[in-house]
C-alpha cells in the first residue's frame, strides 16, 4: 500500500474513534499529512546529513591546521 493509502486508513481510523458520523475528513487529512511528510522528511534527513558531513570537515580541517601550526 502506498503512504497516502495508509495515511488515509490511519487518519479515518482516528477520526471515527471520536465518534463522528464519517471518517472521511480524517481520511482526507490522513492522505494529505502523508503526502506532506512523503515530501518533507527526505529533505529534512538530507539536509540533516549535509550539515554533519560540513561539520565532520570543520573539526578536521581544525585539527589538521592546528597540527600544522606544532
Amino acid at each position: 500500500m502506498g503512504a497516502t493509502t495508509i495515511g488515509a486508513l490511519i487518519g479515518g481510523a482516528i477520526d471515527a474513534m471520536s465518534g463522528d458520523d464519517s471518517a472521511a475528513d480524517g481520511a482526507l487529512y490522513g492522505a494529505i499529512t502523508a503526502n506532506v511528510l512523503k515530501l518533507v522528511l527526505p529533505v529534512a534527513a538530507t539536509y540533516a546529513v549535509g550539515w554533519g558531513v560540513l561539520k565532520g570537515i570543520e573539526v578536521l580541517g581544525d585539527t589538521i591546521s592546528e597540527r600544522v601550526k606544532a
